[in-house]
């Protein structure tokens, strides 16, 4: 038989530890609450969402101040990507629309920087044909990329003009003859389901100490130059023969990226030094 008042003394015990047992699970439940949140925080709410992950773990900020520093880095880093692929998102679902005065703007601008002296003889024309769309207006191969396309064309375009004229002056040649804003939306393809699936976080995470922004993206876009002419023969719907190889080229180029943003390290560096054209010997 059990002494006196040792079963009452084992009941007070045993709802004690209920009680730590409970206390437990509402702080892993906070927990877990506080941590998805803050990976969908606005970036405004970053460093009190810091903060609160501190207290919660009862860290000193004042004995570590270095771990709050690169929490909120890191989450700096992950609520610009996902902010980023919203963004990104949104150009892409967004069609092309020629009634719209701001997409008209960008269009004509793209024209006018690629071809500064030669003045549209009207909207509808077949010279978009010499900046490599596929007829007379562009607006049908915007298609699947949306505003996204033209977005990136003209960032391009704008901001690395000596380069994007020299592409656009080789896809002309006999040698290469390949269409420049076709291949630029496929590429822009490209980066976009990178981005999408997650792939380009090692690259973003390098180059944005802060924020991935759209800016961002588009020099990622950029960074491709160097590979454009590997894109040709565009895929043309009455020769299929070229689409298979399109695809081709597309996969094996894709699995090449891939590959390089394995390495934690990886940033990819603007136009790849030319030691660097083996890796994509297609």
């Amino acid at each position: 038989m059990e002494p006196e008042g040792e079963g009452k003394g084992g009941g007070r015990d045993g709802r004690k530890s209920e009680r730590e047992k409970e206390r437990g699970r509402k702080e892993k439940r906070r927990a877990n609450n506080l941590c998805q949140s803050a990976l969908s925080a606005h970036p405004d709410r970053v460093e009190k969402t810091i903060d609160d992950i501190m207290t919660l773990k009862k860290v000193n900020p004042d004995t570590n101040p270095q771990l709050g520093i690169s929490l909120q880095a890191s989450l700096f880093q992950i609520v610009g990507y996902r902010g980023l692929v919203a963004e990104v998102e949104k150009l892409r679902r967004e069609p092309y629309d020629c009634e719209n005065p701001d997409h008209e703007q960008m269009l004509m601008k793209l024209w006018k920087t690629l071809r500064p002296d030669s003045p549209l003889t009207g909207r509808i024309s077949k010279q978009w044909c010499e900046i490599g769309f596929q007829g007379n207006d562009p607006k049908t191969d915007f298609r699947g990329m949306g505003l996204l396309g033209l977005h990136n064309l003209l960032y391009f375009a704008e901001h690395d003009k000596a380069t994007a004229l020299q592409v656009l002056h080789d896809s002309l040649q006999p040698k290469h003859r390949y269409s420049f804003a076709i291949v630029g939306i496929n590429i822009t393809d490209l980066a976009y389901s990178l981005l999408v699936s997650g792939a380009l976080k090692t690259h973003l995470y390098n180059v944005a100490p802060e924020m991935p922004s759209l800016s961002h993206f588009q020099q990622t876009f950029c960074e491709w130059e160097p590979f454009w002419p590997k894109w040709h023969p565009m895929p043309y719907i009455e020769d299929p023969c070229d689409i298979m190889e399109f695809n081709r080229v597309r996969s094996k180029f894709h699995r090449r990226v891939l590959r390089q943003l394995k390495n934690p390290d990886m940033a990819l560096c603007p136009h790849f030094a030319a030691s660097d054209l083996h890796l994509v010997n297609l």
